[in-house]
């Protein structure tokens, strides 16, 4: 169950305890009694319950990065916190935006429900917004007919492989991918929705993003499944706008445990 549903049903309960208690059974009770059980282990906790569960819903929430197809901008191991209002207050639980903010731009890393299975939740960059044809063709990345600027970072070691690292300005906004010198570009997808937008080929591909849906790809570029696999982002999952790095705690990678230089924000 969704951990957001969990919260809105137990804010519900234990606010009902709650009112209960306050405005009629607490004057009914004698004084000096000990409190009910439904009051100590149910409307004690709505003070507490209500405000993480606003908190969580409207302002800001964390996440944990699973997996490296962010590296070498997030990760694994990072605890982010996720701006939820950037692009707009959304109702809890079924994500209906009410109130229109602001939307994702291109070169944002954001947070969204992965569109095969909206159970997970998955973070990449933006690419391409409503009605961009964007083209990624011998690893070299397009936007409306636009090279996106790529300038040789050096090399990058993950692990034992040692990758390509460059600097990518996309709308002035820059950041660091990463590409695999011994990989070659896999064509093809799953089905998706709006597949007929995209052209895929031994080189890379060509796709027009539809109204209402965004383009996302992974800085970690041959190591990421992403729009170029399973298709576009929908509005109505997006979470919102990663913008912190809170905590990291890794135990697989060198260096291993805590690691302080990794908090702060990023690009």
């Amino acid at each position: 169950m969704d951990f957001a549903l969990i919260l809105f049903l137990l804010s519900v309960v234990t606010g009902i305890l709650w009112c209960y208690d306050v405005f009629k059974a607490r004057k009914q009770r004698v004084k000096g009694t000990p409190d009910p059980w439904w009051v100590e282990y149910g409307a004690s906790f709505f003070p507490v319950i209500l405000p993480i569960f606003m908190l969580r819903s409207f302002w800001v929430e964390p996440f944990r990065i699973p997996s490296g197809s962010m590296i070498p901008t997030l990760l694994v191991g990072d605890f982010i916190l996720v701006n939820k209002y950037a692009y707009g207050i959304r109702v809890p639980v079924i994500n209906k935006k009410v109130i229109d903010i602001g939307s994702p731009q291109r070169g944002d890393v954001f947070v969204f429900r992965y569109p095969q299975d909206s159970t997970q939740d998955y973070i990449k960059r933006v690419i391409g917004l409503p009605g961009d044809k964007v083209e990624y063709l011998n690893k070299t990345l397009t936007i409306n007919g636009q090279p996106v600027p790529v300038t040789s970072a050096g090399d990058y070691v993950q692990g034992l492989d040692s990758l390509n690292r460059f600097s990518e300005t996309i709308d002035g906004k820059q950041h660091f991918m990463l590409n695999d010198p011994t990989k070659l570009q896999e064509p093809g997808s799953i089905p998706h929705a709006f597949s007929e937008n995209c052209q895929h080929s031994s080189t890379g591909f060509i796709c027009l993003v539809p109204p209402g849906n965004y383009f996302a790809m992974g800085d970690n570029r041959d190591n990421s499944a992403d729009s170029r696999v399973w298709g576009f982002v929908p509005e109505e999952n997006i979470v919102g706008k990663a913008f912190f790095v809170w905590f990291h705690v890794d135990s697989i990678l060198p260096p291993k445990g805590l690691r302080f230089d990794r908090i702060g924000s990023f690009k």
